[in-house]
C-alpha cells in the first residue's frame, strides 16, 4: 500500500513538474524563438564557414568573420538588385487593386454552375469590400511603421540572432560536451550523444532543404509567371519563397494569391497558372524534397498540419515555421527513449 502511495506521489510530482515546465516555456516563448532562429541561422552558415575554414588554418573565428562580411555584402547586393523592384510591384498592386476588383473583369470570373444564380450578389459584395480596401491598406502600413519605429520587437531579434549564431558556430562543440557531461553515468551520456547526433542530422537536412527549395521557388515562380504573362511576378516569387518556410499552409496561401491576382488581371490565363502550381508542387513534394531531405522527417501530414496550427497559436508565424523541427526533435527523443526501454526490458528478461 505504501509502495503504491509512493508511486502515485512520484507520478503526480512528475506531472506537476512537466506542467510547470510547459508553462515556463510558454512564458518565455519569445526568447526561445530568438534562440531557435539563431540555431536555424547557424545551420545556414555552417557549410560556408566549414569551407572558408579549410583555407584559414583551422581558425574558426577568422572563417566566421569572413563569412559574416560576405553575408553583409550579399544582403546589400541583393537589396539593391531585387528589393526595389519587388517594392515597386507591391506599391503598384496595392494602388491598382481596388480598381481591378471593381472593374468589369470581376464579372467574368468562371464559377461552378451551382454558384451562377448568386453571381451578382457575390460580385456586389466583393465590390463593396473593395471600396474600402485602399484605406485599409494605408492604415495597415501606418500601423506596421509605428511598430517598427516605436518598439524593439523586431529590432532585437534581428540584432541578437546573428550574435547568438556566431557563438553557436564558434563554441558549438564545447557547448555539446558541457551538456553531455551533466548526465551522471556513461549509458545516459551515450544515449544523449546519439539523440543529439540524430537531431543534428534531421535539422541539417531540413533547413538545407528549406533554403534550397525557397531559392528554387523564387527562380521558378519569377521565370514561369513572366513567361505566362502574369504581372507582379517578382512580388509573387518573393512571397512564394518566404511562404516555403511554412509547411502545408504556405503553398496553399501562394495558390490563393495566384488565383485572386490572375482572376482580376488575366482571367484567361488562370488555367495555366493553376496547372503550373500543381505540377511544381508535385515535383517539389515528391522529387525535390525527398532528394534534399534524404533521411527525411517522416511525419504524417496531419501531424504537420496540427503542429503548424498549434505553432501559430503559440508564436505566430515564427511558431508555424519552428513547429515541424520541434515535432521532428520530439520524435527523435521518443524513438531513442523507446529503444532504450526495449533494451532494458530485454536485459532484465
Amino acid at each position: 500500500m505504501l509502495g503504491m502511495e509512493n508511486r502515485t506521489f512520484r507520478m503526480a510530482w512528475t506531472v506537476f513538474v512537466l506542467v510547470l515546465m510547459i508553462a515556463l516555456v510558454y512564458q518565455i516563448r519569445q526568447t526561445i524563438l530568438v534562440f531557435a532562429g539563431a540555431v536555424f541561422f547557424s545551420y545556414i552558415l555552417w557549410p560556408l564557414v566549414s569551407f572558408v575554414q579549410s583555407f584559414t588554418t583551422e581558425r574558426r573565428g577568422i572563417a566566421l568573420a569572413i563569412v559574416y562580411m560576405l553575408l553583409i555584402g550579399a544582403i546589400v547586393g541583393i537589396g539593391f538588385a531585387v528589393i526595389p523592384a519587388i517594392a515597386y510591384q507591391a506599391t503598384s498592386l496595392f494602388t491598382r487593386l481596388p480598381s481591378l476588383i471593381t472593374g468589369a473583369q470581376i464579372s467574368r470570373i468562371p464559377l461552378p454552375s451551382f454558384l451562377e444564380p448568386v453571381r451578382n450578389q457575390v460580385v456586389e459584395a466583393v465590390r463593396a469590400q473593395a471600396a474600402t480596401i485602399g484605406s485599409r491598406v494605408i492604415l495597415l502600413m501606418q500601423e506596421a511603421g509605428t511598430h517598427l519605429l516605436s518598439g524593439f520587437s523586431l529590432i532585437v531579434p534581428i540584432v541578437l540572432i546573428p550574435i547568438f549564431s556566431f557563438f553557436f558556430i564558434k563554441d558549438g562543440n564545447q557547448m555539446k560536451e558541457t551538456f553531455v557531461s551533466l548526465f551522471p553515468d556513461t549509458r545516459s551520456r551515450a544515449m544523449v550523444e546519439l539523440i543529439m547526433e540524430d537531431m543534428h542530422s534531421v535539422l541539417k537536412n531540413y533547413i538545407r532543404a528549406l533554403v534550397i527549395l525557397s531559392l528554387i521557388s523564387f527562380c521558378m515562380y519569377s521565370l514561369v509567371l513572366k513567361l505566362i504573362g502574369i504581372q507582379y511576378e517578382l512580388l509573387i516569387a518573393g512571397l512564394a519563397a518566404l511562404l516555403e518556410f511554412i509547411p502545408v499552409i504556405g503553398p496553399v496561401i501562394v495558390l490563393a494569391i495566384l488565383v485572386i491576382l490572375t482572376t482580376v488581371t488575366a482571367v484567361g490565363k488562370l488555367l495555366w497558372v493553376v496547372l503550373f502550381w500543381g505540377v511544381y508542387r508535385f515535383l517539389q513534394d515528391y522529387m525535390l524534397n525527398p532528394f534534399l531531405m534524404r533521411a527525411g522527417l517522416e511525419l504524417h501530414p496531419l501531424l504537420v498540419l496540427f503542429g503548424v496550427l498549434a505553432g501559430d497559436q503559440i508564436g505566430g508565424v515564427p511558431g508555424m515555421f519552428f513547429s515541424v523541427p520541434v515535432l521532428a526533435t520530439l520524435k527523435v527523443i521518443y524513438l531513442h527513449a523507446k529503444m532504450s526501454g526495449a533494451r532494458r526490458h530485454f536485459t532484465s528478461a
